[in-house]
């Protein structure tokens, strides 16, 4: 718990000499752990700014992870996963995907052939990976490499 409070103060600091750096000084900011989902999250509250931190399709938020995870490897030594949620994206994101979970199970099942996502980030493929674990009748699996990998849904024969 110390070093979790530790981190929290740690990635929060960075976060707001980040924003400033960005002339983004007025951004409300929380960091939070996230049992979970065993990550830390920052949280962004810059209204003005959501579409410029949240970028085309995510990307400039996928990237802020990734700093933010650097920056805090740097500091303490240890790879830490740093989430970061602009405005209420990532809760929209997730609802989205929960729900395109559940309907490409509905397709694997009825037609029995499987079915595939492509163009998903890991943390997305994670997200339907989770959604659909309890359903003893699929199996869902990550194909591919890299930019390629995609995620395919399979009912169980």
């Amino acid at each position: 718990m110390k070093t979790q409070n530790k981190n929290i103060d740690l990635l929060k600091g960075l976060a707001e000499e980040l924003f400033s750096l960005m002339s983004l000084s007025d951004a409300k900011i929380d960091v939070e752990y996230d049992k979970e989902n065993e990550a830390y999250v920052v949280n962004v509250d810059a209204p003005d700014e959501t579409g410029l931190l949240i970028g085309k399709k995510g990307e400039t938020l996928a990237s802020l992870q990734v700093v933010f995870g650097v920056l805090l490897k740097q500091k303490v030594g240890e790879w830490n996963r740093v989430m970061v949620n602009v405005g209420d994206y990532r809760e929209k994101e997730e609802e989205y995907l929960r729900n395109l979970a559940q309907s490409t199970a509905q397709r694997a099942k009825e037609t029995g052939e499987p079915q595939s996502l492509y163009n998903l980030k890991a943390w997305q493929r994670r997200i339907v990976h989770m959604a659909l674990s309890e359903d003893k009748d699929l199996t869902t699996e990550s194909v591919g490499e890299g930019e390629e990998r995609y995620l395919v849904v399979k009912a169980n024969k």
